[in-house]
């Protein structure tokens, strides 16, 4: 086929893939309107970067065979000949949650200059996504039976190889007993793990820090383990502010390129998405598409239908009728409607259909698995599919706190209508009664949320409120308590050129930990409120300001490992 720059979205992927290995590389700008972020020409040159580095270096190339021989036999890391080194993501839980791990991992191997390889445990994703690198793999190959990589699911907070666990041995020498002046004993390790999952202590966030990221620079083989969207902490990480500027001026389209870059669906699950979008979808003048995720299987299925409808009523996302046999008759208009359910259950659609159903609106709903799956390959694919559809319609109305919504929702480079969710870490009691007001917001942003941020300030040494320290951070809409998008926005002035060269108009708050040595963290308490980052743009002369948004959120240390996708 003759590709164009629609085709390559603006230069952001190669023509080096043959059409018929990954029909979706080339089709899928055709099921989505054209949209105004484009790749800098900054981003494009790492990426080409990224794919000879992944060539280079890759499994099959003398340079792996070399490091990995190493590392398999406990060597360490050889200074003189460190030109190629890795970073091996351990991604787990829901597809959504690994989706958003694998693209954080891959900006964080761009920024460091690192070979990204992949292991999808369980999944098969070979089944799910084609290679995105020419030339080169993304997944690592299987492992010797004494290979660190041999049993990577096993890795977990408790593993003395983490970053944290060896701040805290004497492993790291930290020299001024500040954490900005660490440094290996001797030679640095074959490899260290990195415990970045929800739930994480003090001393694995200090990953975040400069200090830190300097010494970790020195190891040949990282293996990073989360469940989260990270990269909103990569934008408070220093070393890395300068490259991340360059990269996205638009800091709110960051998984908007990182996902269309990375994931590619496999022919099998993009045969479902065309096939599923031309039989359903593509005749309709306006596609509205509903993502419900229910994190509280004794809620009732009426409260979260009534806060949808409530939604779709107030923000007025489809035309209002009193029956499905009303809408029926209703001929006044030519338009018609295509509403998209996703939900592991049929009874939404069933009650959708009764309200809306008929006249100019269809409602469709591909599949009801009853429950997630999460590991088993013909399920993964559907929801894969559905993610997609999803991201082609023109309005999204998500389930807060849900990645499998943050991914389609990145993927369509659209702003959902977020519906607030209970608190998925409380124990949901009988007879409580949710119905938050407004049923939802509008969420400034298409960006996830990152669930698990650091507050610790390295340079201060102390814990602080990180809208504080970046004027560009923002409370999330997803879930019971969160405040609205506008209650950070005016900490400062509208006379900043760039909102990183602000002032603040506040003194900082007082600290929430001790400067002493190595705090324990679980004793810190963190904000009890989500948070969201957003980057503000201002332009002296007018006054005026645009923001551009990348979220973040936390929860309780000690409920974190409940979390799902």
């Amino acid at each position: 086929m003759n590709t164009t720059a629609d085709h390559l979205l603006d230069g952001l992927l190669t023509a080096n893939f043959s059409y018929r290995s990954c029909r979706s590389r080339y089709e899928f700008a055709g099921y989505h309107k054209t949209s105004s972020h484009k790749p800098s020409p900054y981003l494009i040159s790492k990426l080409r970067k990224q794919e000879a580095l992944q060539k280079r270096c890759g499994p099959g190339t003398a340079a792996y065979n070399k490091a990995l021989r190493r590392l398999d036999s406990g060597e360490g890391t050889d200074a003189a000949d460190n030109e190629c080194r890795y970073l091996v993501n351990i991604a787990f839980r829901g597809l959504g949650n690994r989706m958003l791990s694998v693209a954080s991992a891959f900006l964080y191997a761009v920024l460091t200059e690192r070979v990204l390889l992949v292991n999808w445990g369980k999944d098969d994703a070979a089944s799910l996504f084609c290679e995105p690198f020419p030339g080169a793999t993304w997944l690592l190959p299987r492992a010797t039976w004494h290979s660190p990589l041999r049993n990577l699911d096993d890795y977990n907070e408790k593993s003395k190889e983490s970053l944290g666990n060896m701040l805290q041995s004497g492993a790291i020498i930290d020299g001024n007993n500040n954490n900005n002046n660490v440094s290996w004993p001797s030679s640095p390790p074959g490899y260290v793990y990195l415990h970045l999952a929800g739930g994480y202590g003090y001393h694995d966030k200090l990953f975040y820090c400069g200090a830190h990221q300097r010494l970790l620079g020195e190891v040949t083989w990282l293996l990073m383990r989360t469940d989260s969207y990270l990269v909103p902490g990569l934008f408070l990480t220093e070393p890395f502010v300068g490259e991340l500027d360059a990269m996205f001026p638009e800091k709110d389209a960051a998984f908007y390129h990182l996902g269309r870059y990375l994931f590619h669906p496999s022919n099998d699950v993009w045969r479902l998405v065309t096939g599923y979008y031309r039989s359903n979808l593509a005749a309709a003048t306006r596609r509205v598409g509903v993502q419900i995720r229910v994190f509280h299987d004794k809620q009732p299925p009426q409260q979260v239908l009534d806060q949808l409808l409530s939604c779709v009523r107030n923000e007025k996302l489809l035309p209002e009728t009193t029956t499905a046999a009303a809408a029926a008759n209703d001929t006044s208009s030519s338009s018609s409607v295509a509403v998209l359910v996703t939900s592991l259950s049929s009874w939404y659609h069933e009650r959708i259909q009764d309200k809306y159903g008929g006249g100019g609106v269809h409602v469709h709903q591909p599949s009801h698995e009853g429950r997630q799956r999460s590991g088993v390959t013909a399920h993964n694919m559907k929801a894969l599919s559905e993610m997609y559809l999803l991201s082609t319609c023109d309005v999204l109305i998500t389930s807060g706190f849900s990645t499998f919504g943050y991914v389609a929702q990145g993927l369509a480079g659209r702003r959902p209508w977020v519906m607030e969710s209970a608190s998925p870490f409380d124990e949901w009691k009988e007879g409580q009664v949710f119905a938050p007001e407004p049923p939802c917001r509008r969420a400034p942003s298409v960006e996830p949320c990152f669930h698990s941020p650091s507050y610790y300030d390295c340079a201060a040494r102390k814990d602080v409120e990180l809208d504080r320290v970046r004027p560009y951070i923002r409370r999330c809409v997803d879930w019971l308590g969160s405040s609205p998008p506008s209650t950070l926005s005016h900490s400062l002035g509208s006379r900043c050129l760039r909102a990183d060269a602000c002032h603040h108009r506040r003194p900082l708050p007082s600290p929430l930990i001790s400067t002493s040595p190595a705090p324990a963290w679980p004793s810190l308490p963190e904000p009890p409120l989500p948070t969201r980052l957003v980057v503000q743009e201002y332009q002296a002369a007018s006054g005026s300001h645009h923001s551009h948004v990348l979220r973040t959120a936390t929860f309780p240390t000690k409920t974190a490992k409940h979390v799902v996708a």
